[in-house]
């Protein structure tokens, strides 16, 4: 056979892994904390343990910075049907114990948002007055691809005289990372752009729920609930059972606790 190194949440994932070869009903996941809960209980006092979530939330929360499970181990669970059971390691075993990951089917009810998650680590970058022009995407985010740039949200500015601005998100780790790539690709002339700034001091909120695909004002109440605390958002994009905004990194605390409050995620259904 061959060795190999797993990583970080390892654990996790060759625990979801045995259980599916086993065919086993479900997999426990012990850990520091009690369950999911519908946000950081460290920035709101109001966050409540979930007692079900489904596979798709928790995959988009744990991509969007929650760092309850791991995303591959919740990947593996989700492709062979394998529920999982988050528990501490802390409390006293009990069937109502922790949260259980499981197929949307399985829960009877839920809210329509689930759960506000967040990302501190994370820049936006904009590329000022690039050509508008077929294959000017590919030109900018082939090499950021090849530098190893993780992107994630884009927004291209409406066209004036065949010019644009592009504008998307990466974590700041990789901002150097990008730029590098990006002007190397200006001097072999693949792009051309007047400048590129990048912004460092933003931060990603999100809200995920699976009755987004169900439910129509969710984007409006959570753009509403931003605004009446005056956060102004930079930078929007979406999935089915997602929406997430980059604002300016001073209003994370304030953005999350007004969405938790906006949609009520302190109550059960």
């Amino acid at each position: 056979g061959r060795i190999t190194t797993l990583g970080r949440g390892g654990s996790d994932t060759t625990a979801v892994a045995f259980a599916a070869a086993f065919d086993a009903e479900r997999c426990d996941i012990y850990t520091d904390v009690d369950g999911v809960y519908t946000t950081d209980p460290r920035i709101s006092e109001k966050a409540r343990k979930l007692d079900r979530i489904a596979f798709e939330e928790m995959l988009e929360l744990a991509s969007l910075g929650a760092k309850v499970l791991q995303t591959r181990s919740v990947e593996l669970a989700m492709r062979y049907g394998v529920k999982l059971r988050v528990l501490s390691s802390f409390e006293e075993m009990s069937d109502e114990a922790g949260t259980l990951v499981c197929a949307e089917e399985d829960i009877v009810e839920s809210n329509v948002v689930s759960g506000v998650a967040y990302s501190r680590d994370e820049a936006k970058m904009t590329l000022i007055s690039v050509a508008d022009r077929p294959g000017i995407a590919a030109a900018i985010f082939g090499p950021l691809s090849e530098a190893g740039v993780n992107v994630d949200m884009i927004v291209q500015n409406i066209s004036e005289e065949g010019r644009t601005d592009m504008t998307f998100s990466c974590p700041t780790d990789q901002v150097s990372r990008a730029e590098r790539a990006m002007q190397d690709a200006k001097k072999n002339g693949d792009i051309n752009y007047h400048d590129l700034v990048a912004d460092t001091d933003v931060a990603k909120v999100s809200v995920v729920g699976i009755g987004m695909r169900s439910h129509a004002g969710v984007a409006a109440k959570m753009f509403t609930a931003l605004k009446d605390e005056g956060v102004n958002i930079k930078v929007i994009t979406t999935s089915e059972i997602k929406i997430s905004v980059l604002i300016d990194r001073k209003y994370l605390e304030l953005a999350v606790q007004a969405l938790h409050d906006a949609f009520e995620l302190e109550k059960a259904i």
